[in-house]
């Protein structure tokens, strides 16, 4: 009896899958493990995480590595998804003062415009005058408050208020006239002083209209309509806001900043092409489509794509060992995104969403990764070690131990880096193709999109449900429904969206209202998985056409995903295909479809 190990290892996760083969049949599957994968998918660095996957099964199986005979790897073809974002469309940065940062809580209320000066130059001002108050970080609200009652009784015409403490409405409340007031400037000794300026404050609920506006913007500070083409960038840094403060700076502070976007060029079997990365994600695809299969993939020299494309080779020949003229890229998933850039001259952190075009590139490596692996695993652990298959013929393998399945039969592996997609024939013809983009690219989108900077963060909002926690004792699920608590709620979580992730709730600590983020993570799921699961299945349907496939089987940690396989399940039912989650072994839900299948194919080598 021979016990065999199927290793499979992915760009998340690394799974082991453990049966006992005998007279060229499985006559037991005893058990399987799951870990995260150490290093990039097809490295060196993979061994430790592929050591523990195997322990941990051994262990439940009360076996040790002594009692293997053999293990089968599959071949890892890295995929670079993680290092591939960039914002590479075209970039117009406006380099003027802006205040933009949506307080909290702003007090007052309406649009004043004035000359800016300081909290300590206002007992010397003259009646009549317009002015914008600067208020630093070392004056009380009390005391302020004080002064400028003083100045209006004066008959100073005090248009507005900046300031550097979270004191807007303790002021705004002590002030004889309603004015905005908006606070919370941290690098308040930046506002320029005796320059014209503009302060807006909307209504609670409500978010400003005029220094939203790039003709709002004109109006109040009588602009050309050049000048007013340079203040765009401003305005839609500020859409959205319940407040603002926009400055106008002296002449020549203006200035614009372009980043080129360039092109790309796409080298296939059927030819090449060029593409204007301008030209947006869904112009790039039908590129990629018409030249496919995909030989390489290049940038135009000096911009930021050729920068993004080229760090991915020199990364996979550094961890390969390979020459770097040897690294090709062998597809890409482009798709359109929003990254949040930062406006030079801003005085509170204000970032204006530009166009962007997220890449997912995949490097094809030669064999000599994986076969380093395997030596490596032999000295190490003293066991026969097999490449034994590429991943979707060895899952499509995996998939068919689900009950119900026969073939023709195609599936759908949707990894962490990578989309697979297989079908096998009656004839037991076997079709695949390897597509970049899947889960990795779908958290970069969310990290990206929603402004998190935390990865972490933006993995656990793809993976868990939202909610809104609207009292101490009840939360809103996402779906509207309410949920009640008998013991009060913690008070961190109180007014917050949270992510309900393994019965706790994580506080999102953002300002994104819980729709906005829910739109965001569900059409990053659509661009990425969607998207890729009608391309891979229309690259491997026999006759070249989706329709003519009959039966789907979602595998892979993504199908496991709670939203994302009704997500592909509507998509193909368009085309008239069944569509549904695996259930691989009948035990081990959509995963291990590859470390089975890996298993399997070990019959082959009986035969």
């Amino acid at each position: 009896m021979a016990i065999i190990a199927g290793v499979d290892i992915g760009n998340s996760t690394t799974e082991v899958c453990l049966a006992a083969m005998e007279s060229a049949k499985v006559t037991k599957f005893y058990t399987s493990s799951i870990v995260k994968t150490t290093g990039i998918k097809g490295t060196l660095a993979n061994i430790p995480g592929i050591v523990i996957a195997l322990e941990e099964a051994l262990k439940k199986a009360g076996m040790t590595m002594a009692d293997l005979s053999e293990i089968r790897l599959n071949e890892a073809t890295p995929v670079i998804g993680d290092l591939a974002m960039e914002t590479i469309t075209e970039t117009i940065i406006t380099e003027s003062t802006m205040i933009g940062h949506n307080p909290s809580t702003p007090g007052g209320v309406g649009l004043g415009v004035g000359q800016t000066v300081s909290f300590t130059q206002l007992e010397s001002l003259t009646s009549g005058e317009k002015v914008i108050c600067v208020i630093p970080e070392n004056i009380d609200f009390e005391d302020a408050a004080r002064v400028l009652n003083q100045a209006l009784a004066r008959g100073i015409d005090l248009q507005g208020v900046i300031v550097r403490q979270d004191d807007a409405v303790l002021i705004a409340n002590r002030l004889q006239k309603i004015i905005p007031v908006v606070d919370e400037v941290t690098m308040i000794e930046k506002v320029p002083i005796g320059m014209l300026a503009a302060v807006e404050v909307a209504e609670p609920g409500q978010t400003i209209r005029t220094l939203s506006n790039p003709y709002g913007i004109a109006t109040v500070f009588e602009l050309s309509a050049g000048d007013t083409k340079m203040v765009v960038p401003i305005a839609r840094a500020l859409i959205g806001n319940r407040s603002a403060v926009v400055v106008r700076t002296p002449q020549g502070d203006v200035k614009a900043r372009t980043i080129p976007a360039g092109f790309i060029t796409i080298f296939g079997s059927k030819g090449k092409a060029d593409i204007d990365v301008e030209s947006g994600a869904n112009k790039i695809m039908e590129t990629v489509e018409r030249v496919q299969p995909v030989l390489d993939v290049q940038g135009e020299a000096g911009t930021h794509v050729s920068g993004m494309l080229e760090r991915v080779r020199q990364v996979m020949s550094e961890l390969t060992e390979q020459h770097l003229g040897d690294m090709k890229i062998q597809d890409i998933l482009a798709v359109d995104t929003f990254v949040p850039q930062k406006v030079q001259g801003g005085l509170a952190g204000e970032f204006a969403l530009e166009n962007a075009v997220a890449l997912a590139a995949m490097v094809k490596t030669s064999r000599l990764p994986m076969e380093q692996i395997a030596n490596q695993l032999r000295s190490n652990l003293g066991v026969k070690v097999v490449i034994a298959g590429v991943e979707a013929n060895m899952a499509i393998r995996g998939a068919l131990t689900t009950p119900g399945t026969d073939k023709p039969l195609a599936i759908l592996d949707m990894g962490g880096g990578s989309t697979d997609a297989a079908i096998i024939t009656r004839d037991e013809r076997v079709l695949s193709i390897h597509l970049a983009g899947a889960g990795d690219m779908v958290t970069m989108l969310i990290n990206s999109e929603l402004g998190l900077n935390d990865f972490d963060l933006a993995e656990d909002i793809k993976k868990y449900p939202l909610a809104k926690v609207e009292s101490l004792y009840h939360i809103r699920l996402e779906d509207g429904t309410v949920r009640f608590y008998e013991q009060h709620l913690p008070p961190q979580v109180f007014s917050r969206v949270v992510i309900l992730k393994d019965g706790e709730m994580v506080p999102i600590p953002s300002s994104h209202p819980l729709d906005k983020i829910r739109h965001v993570r569900r059409e990053a799921k659509k661009r990425v998985f969607v998207t890729n699961a009608i391309r891979s299945l229309s690259r491997v349907a026999p006759t070249g056409n989706i329709r003519h496939i009959e039966f789907v089987v979602l595998v892979g940690g993504s199908a496991m995903d709670f939203e994302v396989g009704d997500m592909v399940t509507d998509a193909l039912a368009e085309y008239s295909i069944v569509c549904g989650r695996g259930n691989i072994r009948g035990s081990e839900g959509s995963r291990n479809a590859v470390a089975t299948g890996l298993v399997l194919s070990y019959l082959d080598r009986e035969a």
